[in-house]
């Protein structure tokens, strides 16, 4: 039987090498897909357009949080509010703040989030509790939302802003969050009824959605930094030898940078959203004014080209230029056609027939005689001028020295 099988294996090993091979593209679709190179953290799009590291993490921060309390009022699972600030966090990382609005930005991942975690809301929802935590930030009076034409065009917008979301996330929207595994690692750990423990583990997840460490690392990482986290602070002794976390395949220098990056996020300074606000909407009005004056050089840029298209002799090259400034002759300036065809060289006069001189004078003489017929029609017509001058003048003269005739009668027979 075995050595039926190992002739049955050569004899397909041989077919198999006969036959060409042919390449396909590869595509890899895993879930590490989602975390981003290192390169991408360096400089994000944000700061190529002038927008400073830290207020890019604040305006981060903020829009997390916004996501996180419109969650709670629209009564979403915590799944949903965790995805939608993956997304929002993804999506800053090829895109700017200054290019697109973060509070738009922020409704279309809640509300792409929704729908991904099946538990979908109304656009129309989303735009209101967005609205009304807007209002408490500011404490402002609380007041509805008018549906006008500024609701309409904001719709709009976070339509768009939903679609662009996907366009940049190349549709993987499927996201794996780490409170499952907070669970059975505890349960692993004989740690299931520690309920400080497991609610104080949750409460750094949940926080560390404000940070970077979800592009960074794995969620078997940061769910082993969650509770490494909670047992230092509350003092429990977990597993050393060998480490816990070797279980799970997870080295102590990354839950060493995991837990600094969440432990840094809570001594920030509180910012004001307006600030940030006014910061990025003077960013923004730069951007558009240089975005102004460079297709206004492109335009001009454009109808040179096509001027220098219409007279391919004005483009000469480097060259040529050289030697016409070698070149001390004086330039003469172009002729015209006409000067050309009536000024010709003698070989070419003399190349010409006897009938196409014969036309050529029979031409001049045409256009002598038209003139001079012009010029007699001229001289007539300032004749019959002077005489219609000359013969009105009469007129009138003759017409007062019969009424002064006919007034000298009057008086006489008076």
């Amino acid at each position: 039987m075995t050595a039926t099988t190992v002739q049955n294996s050569t004899k397909t090993n041989t077919i198999t090498s006969t036959k060409p091979q042919k390449n396909y593209g590869k595509i890899v679709l895993t879930l590490y897909n989602c975390l981003l190179p290192e390169s991408t953290f360096k400089e994000t799009p944000s700061q190529a357009d002038g927008l400073d590291i830290e207020t890019e993490t604040d305006l981060r921060i903020l829009g997390c949080e916004m996501i996180q309390t419109a969650g709670i009022l629209l009564k979403l699972p915590q799944v949903a509010m965790a995805t939608g600030q993956i997304y929002l966090q993804r999506f800053y990382y090829s895109k700017s703040f200054v290019r697109y609005p973060m509070e738009t930005t922020a409704m279309g991942s809640i509300y792409l989030a929704s729908k991904v975690e099946e538990k979908p809301c109304r656009i129309r929802d989303v735009i209101n509790v967005f609205h009304h935590i807007k209002q408490v930030r500011a404490q402002k009076t609380i007041s509805p939302l008018i549906v006008d034409q500024n609701y309409i065009e904001l719709k709009n917008q976070v339509i768009k802003a939903e679609r662009r979301i996907l366009k940049e996330l190349g549709f993987c929207v499927h996201v794996k969050h780490p409170h499952k595994l907070i669970v059975v690692y505890l349960q692993l750990l004989q740690y299931e009824k520690n309920r400080q423990l497991m609610q104080m583990s949750w409460n750094y997840m949940n926080d560390a959605l404000r940070t970077d460490v979800f592009m960074r690392f794995p969620p078997e990482t940061i769910a082993c930094a969650c509770i490494y986290l909670t047992a230092r602070k509350i003092g429990l002794p977990l597993p050393n030898n060998p480490h816990w976390f070797s279980l799970f395949d997870v080295t102590e220098d990354d839950i060493r940078e995991v837990s600094l990056r969440i432990l840094q996020l809570y001594k920030r300074p509180k910012v004001i959203a307006e600030d940030l606000e006014l910061k990025v909407d003077m960013l923004r009005k730069i951007y558009q004014a240089n975005k102004h004056i460079q297709a206004q050089k492109d335009r001009e840029n454009s109808k040179a080209d096509e001027k220098r298209a219409e007279s391919p002799t004005a483009s000469t090259s480097k060259d040529i230029k050289r030697d016409t400034r070698k070149d001390k002759t004086p330039k003469t300036p172009p002729l015209s056609s006409k000067y050309h065809s009536s000024h010709k060289s003698k070989k070419e006069r003399r190349s010409r027939s006897p009938y196409d001189r014969k036309r050529e004078y029979s031409s001049k003489r045409h256009k002598s005689r038209s003139r001079d017929r012009e010029m007699d029609r001229s001289r007539e017509r300032r004749v019959d001028d002077k005489r219609g001058r000359i013969t009105m003048r009469k007129y009138d003269d003759y017409e007062r020295s019969k009424s002064s005739r006919d007034l000298r009668d009057e008086k006489r027979k008076h």
